[in-house]
């Protein structure tokens, strides 16, 4: 499809439709996450927010726990809205992994 049709496409979907889209086309992209790095001897290699060593995993799990954004980024000085919102993202894309890493780091 032609990048002219899809920006009509696009222009016509309600706001919610529009983040499912960007949702989608996020979950398309080769598994490039802007934010988000894998560093060999940092966390144990689990994905980590740039700029810190706080692994996804970690956040997904306080979000689990119940924990707000808001709290969050509180608790983290480091952390920015943005940081959440590609931890959300990687997560909704690596499901099985996060998961995986939050029951070993648990039961370490």
């Amino acid at each position: 499809m032609p990048l002219k049709s899809f920006e009509a496409q696009m222009g016509a979907l309600s706001p919610t439709e529009k983040i499912q889209a960007l949702r989608m086309l996020a979950l398309q992209v080769a598994d490039v996450w802007p934010g988000i790095e894998r560093t060999p001897g940092v966390a144990g290699g689990s994905a980590c927010i740039v700029r810190t060593r706080i692994p996804v995993w970690t956040l997904e799990r306080y979000r689990q726990l119940g924990w707000s954004e808001a709290q969050l980024l509180e608790s983290f000085p480091a952390l920015r809205a943005v940081d959440l919102v590609g931890a959300w993202a990687y997560v909704e894309a690596h499901r099985n992994d996060v998961e995986q890493d939050i029951h070993s780091n648990e039961t370490a």
